[in-house]
């Protein structure tokens, strides 16, 4: 909401709590086109949340100064252009933009990695999409449903999979309330999982309400890594740790009887 204040200590608290990355959003107001944000309040919000140039470079240095990366959803193709200029070198496709091909062809051509999530979209779309990007391995597409929350029945995880069919690379934006939704997803091995993160819920917008606070993602981050670990491949034949059980446990009841002492 344009406060860079409270924007440093949500880095910092996220930092703190295990996040790789802090995620923001790059629009201008001077190109919203008219639409139902002009009777509920929301345009007032992207006038009070829109990011400056010079806001984006404090958000960046704090994000480094806290040792995590800077990422920022761009809403239109200038929007795309200020983040290349700034030196970003990874950008997120929001859901709602993610059909834009010139928006889209112009991240796979200026940036390291694009992530774009694929909330609203059908399956030819998203293969349009992979098609774009080729054999490169920049696009990380993300599953996601584009509700505000989004209830536990809609979240669709198996699309996951389906989308892994269609590309190897595949993160998980969660709008569910709470951390659960995203534990679960661990299951498909995401490449990256996105949660909306707030240090105080009862601060204003709409997903504040049901963002997650820091200790949410402190424990979503031990999960992450639990997860990791136990997905570690190890082959199908037994392992170096096993060794002493194999050799010395096998039969060790088929010996002969003796007398027993109660």
């Amino acid at each position: 909401m344009g406060d860079m204040d409270r924007a440093r200590a949500m880095i910092a608290a996220a930092a703190e709590n295990g996040a790789d990355v802090a995620k923001f959003q790059t629009w201008s107001v001077r190109r919203l086109v008219p639409g139902e944000w002009d009777e509920d309040g929301r345009r007032q919000i992207y006038e009070q949340a829109e990011l400056s140039r010079e806001q984006h470079e404090l958000l960046q240095s704090t994000c480094a100064e806290h040792g995590i990366a800077f990422l920022s959803s761009a809403c239109s193709l200038p929007d795309a252009e200020l983040l290349r200029d700034l030196g970003v070198d990874r950008v997120k496709i929001p859901s709602p933009d993610c059909r834009n091909r010139e928006l889209v062809g112009f991240a796979l051509a200026n940036f390291r990695e694009v992530m774009v999530s694929t909330g609203t979209a059908t399956r030819a779309e998203i293969e349009s999409l992979v098609a774009m990007a080729g054999a490169a391995d920049k696009l990380t597409l993300f599953h996601c449903v584009s509700s505000y929350p989004c209830p536990p029945e809609r979240a669709n995880l198996p699309r996951i999979a389906e989308l892994q069919h269609l590309h190897p690379r595949v993160g998980y934006s969660d709008h569910t309330e709470g951390i659960d939704g995203a534990v679960v997803s661990l299951g498909y091995r995401p490449v990256a999982l996105e949660k909306h993160f707030t240090i105080d819920r009862s601060l204003p917008g709409r997903d504040n309400r049901f963002a997650i606070l820091p200790d949410q993602l402190a424990e979503l981050r031990r999960m992450a890594d639990l997860a990791a670990e136990v997905n570690r491949a190890h082959g199908i034949d037994y392992q170096e740790v096993e060794g002493a059980v194999r050799a010395n446990y096998a039969g060790r009841f088929n010996g002969p009887e003796r007398a027993s002492h109660a």
